[in-house]
């Protein structure tokens, strides 16, 4: 693990210039993949790194984690069968920041890391976001009808701390009804 630390001025200046690496391996239960970095998590390196964020919190309270993961932690979701990507690479203070064209080329390219990778579910956490990327304007969260290879697609909501939308106890509901499914999921698989 790497040692927590808040982000110094010149790591929030540089910040906009870093990139955060995936936490991907071949086989994954989920891929989580967010939109892009925020600046804060950009600076650390770390996925959903700022505080407040509701990423890590949602994904314990779903069951996903046996505990509170930290951002510094995010490598260790590899030995449970998870990792994070991002639509967009480029960091932004706020999302709406990404051009719609952005966005489209985002989902080209992690199309390409799903068909190399195969997870079972890729969960993209954002439904505006998915619904450009993607050209599904009527999506909601929630299963898709749609799959990227072999891949089942869901979203999830956005998990920052701005998202109104979605109450901490939401998260946690449509967190756990996602788990449910991967469960469900990994039974059949194991049955079969």
């Amino acid at each position: 693990m790497t040692t927590p630390f808040k982000p110094t001025p010149r790591d929030l200046a540089e910040a906009p210039h870093r990139r955060v690496p995936d936490i991907i391996g071949p086989n994954l239960k989920v891929l989580f993949c967010g939109i892009n970095p925020g600046i804060y998590t950009a600076a650390i390196r770390h996925h959903f790194g700022r505080p407040g964020n509701r990423f890590w919190p949602a994904l314990y309270a779903g069951g996903f984690t046996p505990r509170l993961f930290s951002p510094f932690e995010n490598h260790e979701l590899l030995a449970l069968g998870y990792g994070i990507s991002n639509l967009v690479m480029r960091p932004t203070i706020l999302a709406s920041e990404l051009s719609p064209e952005e966005l489209r080329r985002g989902a080209k390219r992690l199309e390409k890391k799903i068909f190399l990778h195969k997870p079972r579910f890729v969960a993209f956490l954002g439904i505006t976001s998915y619904r450009i990327a993607f050209d599904r304007p009527a999506a909601q969260v929630g299963p898709q009808n749609h799959r990227i290879g072999e891949t089942q697609v869901w979203v999830l909501p956005n998990p920052s701390g701005l998202n109104a939308h979605f109450t901490p106890p939401r998260l946690r509901q449509v967190f756990r009804e996602f788990h449910a499914a991967v469960q469900t999921d990994a039974l059949s698989r194991h049955s079969s």
